[in-house]
């Protein structure tokens, strides 16, 4: 059976590298940014704007504009809607559920965890950590200010739980009963997570 672990993370927790490590670890693909190229390929969408609305929705307006579009199924080309933010996020949404289906694999954010919630072979994941960790983490991976860290921090995780909560219907993005492990990756590390992980895998799965 594949298996699929989902990861959302807070910005400068380490999630994404926690899930290349995992990657390398397990020997199966982690999936980030590649999804939005698949998304634009499969979809004939600019991959720009894949990018432009990767974990975030585009400001009031279009947000409002989007309540009325449907959030289920992929729209045609020659509809209006074709390029909204609902869309291109039903796009990545299918991408990700093709994935789920064919091959085990990790991926980060974009809402896997909700999207494949009724799935027996996915494992969700929250990462977290301490704000004064995430500004180190964030200031030594940018090269920018701690101040500017943490403006940074404030704005990234705003938004993500902004669109996380508008694809979800209005689950909290940081509430842990949405997902299987919620990891603080300052107390033991991320390579501990990493095996946290794994071990939870044997667990879920009776794997050895």
């Amino acid at each position: 059976m594949n298996y699929i672990i989902t990861i959302a993370r807070g910005f400068g927790s380490g999630g994404k590298d926690i899930g290349m490590r995992l990657s390398k670890e397990l020997g199966i693909p982690c999936y980030d940014r590649q999804i939005l190229t698949m998304a634009s390929d499969q979809s004939g969408i600019d991959e720009s704007i894949f990018v432009e609305n990767d974990e975030k929705l585009r400001g009031k307006y279009i947000a409002n504009f989007l309540r009325k579009v449907p959030v289920t199924g992929v729209v045609e080309p020659w509809d209006r809607a074709f390029v909204s933010d609902v869309n291109v996020f039903n796009v990545q949404a299918d991408i990700i559920r093709s994935l789920a289906s064919t091959e085990s694999c990790i991926i980060i954010g974009k809402c896997a965890d909700d999207i494949l919630r009724d799935r027996k072979n996915v494992i969700s994941i929250y990462v977290e950590a301490p704000r004064h960790a995430c500004v180190k983490s964030i200031t030594e991976k940018m090269r920018v200010s701690p101040e500017r860290a943490a403006k940074l921090i404030v704005s990234t995780d705003k938004y993500r739980a902004n669109y996380y909560s508008y694809y979800t219907g209005g689950k909290k993005w940081t509430n842990p009963t949405n997902y299987d492990l919620v990891l603080n990756s300052d107390r033991i590390g991320r390579e501990k997570c990493v095996q946290i992980i794994k071990e939870y895998i044997k667990i879920k799965f009776g794997q050895s």
